[in-house]
């Protein structure tokens, strides 16, 4: 880190020096091996960054690890005060320092020279691997004002690995809707039929082999990017299990994206929401999944007044956006005829989650009673199977109701009451009866 922060500062005494006519300048700083052994060099030297993106970055970083950086170098030439627009830089609200802009970063790479000014706007947009992946952006000014007078911002999970080492997951909040999810259970307690099953190892075999064969087979002009699926069936068959697997198993992160706070009644808030999801995940390789999808890719209507045009837009939007993702995305609902057929047909697939058959009931009930407690001599869990047809979810929680049940009263089995009991709380939830 030390390397990274003097290389920085050299490059602005260089810059400032030639702005100042300084009597003995300081030479263009000349960049070398970078340490290995810190987590910003390691990542420099993986990802092959060119001088310029080491710069830009580094300049992201400053502000997070030496609050007094860019303040400081400014006293040097101004001691007395007084602006310095080629350097850029802003102040706000909390931090005392300088925190520099997208002007601050044209200003260290170009110094007055115009024209490589304008090269290094070039550059930042169509050339920076940090810019393209996400990893560094420009904030967003008010109408009119330069672009470059932005904030330059490093991503949040960034900040955390060059400091700590580990990526920082980001968590559900206003401004990200959507929540990590994960599972401890493996591909054998998912119970499924073979014709679901075949269906989702399709979804495996895109997520393990889609680069090769967009890349390496040159399939990129003519395949669409990303891969979107929709998970259709009753509540509890194992959407949403599914999609924790495939997260598991290829080694993604998986979100689940929380509707209540991505879907507005202001007009654009919507879009908005989701816009900043899709802008954040375009670059991260996670997979995306829409539980109770219904509730924002619904069926459009006939236009009978503004607010049915403006909910007509919004699946349009979110049409597109999806069609252009270049990751997993996976929509969840009850049933298949309430998702807009404009999203269905755009689908790479679409798996039906149908209620357990009797043989799948059975391995569900043994697959998820505990081990280490014996089952009553009572139970027989070939009837249960056969006389109720509920799901895998249902089971888990009459077993975790009967396990409970067992334990207060210091029980040495399972008994069959307890599980009855269980299952009558699910059928009335459900306003079944037994």
């Amino acid at each position: 880190m030390n390397y990274i922060l003097n290389y920085l500062k050299a490059q602005f005494n260089f810059q400032l020096d030639a702005l100042f006519q300084s009597e003995n300048p300081t030479e263009k700083p000349v960049f070398s091996q970078l340490d290995t052994n810190t987590f910003v060099g390691e990542f420099i030297i993986e990802n092959r960054l060119s001088e310029t993106d080491v710069i830009v970055l580094a300049l992201a970083l400053v502000p997070h690890v030496k609050p007094d950086f860019l303040s400081s170098i400014i006293a040097e030439y101004l001691p007395n005060g007084g602006e310095l627009p080629e350097f850029g830089g802003i102040k706000s609200k909390n931090h005392r320092g300088i925190l520099p802009t997208g002007e601050t970063a044209q200003f260290l790479i170009a110094g007055n020279d115009l024209d490589a000014r304008i090269s290094f706007y070039t550059y930042l947009h169509n050339h920076s691997w940090l810019y393209q992946k996400g990893i560094i952006r420009i904030d967003a000014v008010s109408f009119g004002e330069p672009k470059l007078s932005g904030l330059l911002i490093l991503e949040e999970e960034y900040i955390e690995k060059f400091i700590t080492g580990k990526i920082l997951k980001p968590q559900l909040s206003s401004v990200f809707p959507a929540q990590l999810i994960e599972t401890d259970l493996v591909w054998d307690d998912l119970v499924l039929n073979s014709t679901t099953l075949n269906h989702i190892k399709e979804i495996e075999t895109w997520l393990k082999f889609n680069d090769t064969l967009l890349h390496d087979w040159n399939m990129k002009s003519k395949i669409k990017p990303g891969y979107r699926v929709m998970f259709y069936g009753a509540p509890g068959t194992g959407k949403t299990l599914t999609a924790s697997l495939l997260g598991k198993y290829t080694n993604r992160d998986v979100y689940r994206i929380d509707l209540s706070m991505v879907i507005s009644k202001y007009i654009g808030e919507t879009e908005k929401n989701l816009s900043s999801l899709f802008d954040k995940a375009a670059d991260k390789d996670w997979i995306l999944f829409f539980d109770e999808a219904d509730a924002i890719f619904g069926k459009r209507t006939n236009v009978r007044d503004a607010h049915d045009k403006y909910a007509n837009q919004e699946v349009s939007y979110l049409l597109q956006r999806i069609e252009n993702h270049p990751g997993l995305v996976i929509l969840a609902s009850n049933f298949k005829t309430n998702i807009d057929t404009a999203f269905t047909r755009r689908f790479q697939s679409i798996i039906e989650f149908e209620v357990p058959s009797f043989s799948e009931r059975l391995q569900l009930w043994e697959n998820n009673l505990p081990k280490n407690i014996s089952i009553a001599e009572d139970v027989n869990l070939k009837e249960l199977s056969k006389k109720y047809e509920i799901t895998g979810a249902n089971i888990v929680n009459i077993i975790q109701y009967a396990c409970l049940k067992t334990l207060e009263h210091n029980n040495k089995s399972i008994n069959l009451n307890h599980l009855l009991q269980g299952i009558k709380k699910e059928y009335t939830k459900e306003g079944k009866m037994m």
